[in-house]
């Protein structure tokens, strides 16, 4: 069975932003957020001052002989020498946050007796902490074995979050996926700042310009979903403007246009899904991103 959550006694390793984030969070939802340690006092006690009756600890094995269930929240490199290097106690619970890895990488903690598993929110947590609740409405994906499974979906359930049981071979694509979703958009925003900077403006133009563009293309995938969301040049069937585009960033940078025509080339999937473009001009338009390739 799990523990009730008022007998619940959390620590944590590690006092980054989601250190931070999901302490104050359990906290705020009644769970009993007692120990904290991490790499600097400065960042465990700052930390600790934000939840009433947390205290810290100068290591991760005094965190560990206080607490039921303990969270490592430390960087992902780091993971496996907390493990290694902290003195578990048999039926413990030791939970990571990694998004990339699973939750062998707690092996010498299983080997102690613990158990073991992964908490993932699947969202971008703010350096701020300026939400209350940054968990509420996202999705948690979860990695244990029974009992631990169940306590696990319970702190998720509390906090209003979604959960998905996630296998943990599946664990690198789904990382990855959150990786294009996130990060390679900020990727992708940061390059289409750098063509405005090509014409002539400065980055902050470029920001106010664009931002409306992307929350209209989030917006319409949270509306219309995939593959209805999708518009633009591809969508229409446009050949005459992906040349032009291609020879342009063929003039400016290389890598730039490999980048649009790889992308190009899922985008015309997409097209193709969505019912927009026949096939022939799904040939039409693979045949121009192809030949520019081939004539570098």
């Amino acid at each position: 069975m799990s523990i009730e959550n008022d007998k619940l006694n959390i620590g944590f390793i590690g006092a980054g932003k989601v250190g931070r984030a999901l302490g104050g969070a359990l906290h705020n939802k009644g769970y009993q957020v007692s120990a904290v340690c991490s790499r600097t006092k400065q960042s465990a006690s700052f930390m600790a001052a934000l939840i009433p009756g947390c205290h810290v600890f100068e290591n991760s094995s005094q965190v560990a002989s206080t607490c039921d269930l303990v969270f490592v929240t430390t960087p992902d490199g780091v993971i496996l020498d907390v493990a290694e290097t902290t003195s578990w106690t048999s039926g413990q619970m030791v939970v990571h946050t990694s998004g990339a890895d699973s939750r062998e990488i707690l092996e010498a903690a299983a080997s102690a007796g613990a158990l073991t598993g992964v908490f993932h929110p699947l969202a971008t947590i703010s350096s701020t902490g300026n939400v209350a609740n940054p968990f509420d409405g996202i999705t948690v994906t979860i990695e244990a074995e029974f009992p631990l499974l169940q306590t696990l979906e319970n702190l998720s359930h509390a906090l209003g979050a979604q959960t998905l049981r996630l296998r943990q071979e599946d664990r690198a694509l789904y990382h990855a996926s959150a990786v294009f979703v996130s990060n390679y958009v900020c990727a992708l925003a940061d390059i289409a700042c750098g063509l405005w900077e090509e014409m002539g403006f400065d980055r902050k133009q470029a920001e106010k310009a664009l931002l409306p563009l992307l929350q209209g293309a989030v917006h319409n995938i949270k509306t219309a979903g995939l593959p209805d969301c999708l518009t633009g040049p591809i969508s229409r069937g446009d050949t005459g403007t992906l040349v032009k585009h291609i020879d342009a960033l063929e003039k400016l940078c290389d890598p730039l246009s490999s980048t649009y025509r790889t992308l190009g080339m899922h985008t015309v999937d997409i097209a193709m899904k969505k019912g927009s473009i026949t096939t022939e001009q799904a040939h039409d338009i693979t045949s121009i991103l192809i030949k520019q390739e081939n004539q570098k």
